[in-house]
């Protein structure tokens, strides 16, 4: 379980292009990231 100041391990995401990107990869190119998890999106109601 991650607590307030561990660093996130690396996954992997799809992209809206088709490919997939990762964590540390992402971090290499863009230094800071911000992820947003909507998780009503795509549900009923």
């Amino acid at each position: 379980m991650l607590q307030v100041g561990d660093k996130a391990p690396d996954f992997k995401l799809p992209t809206t292009g088709g490919h997939e990107v990762t964590l540390a990869d992402a971090l290499q190119k863009y230094r800071a990231l911000v992820l947003l998890f909507y998780v009503l999106d795509f549900t009923g109601g």
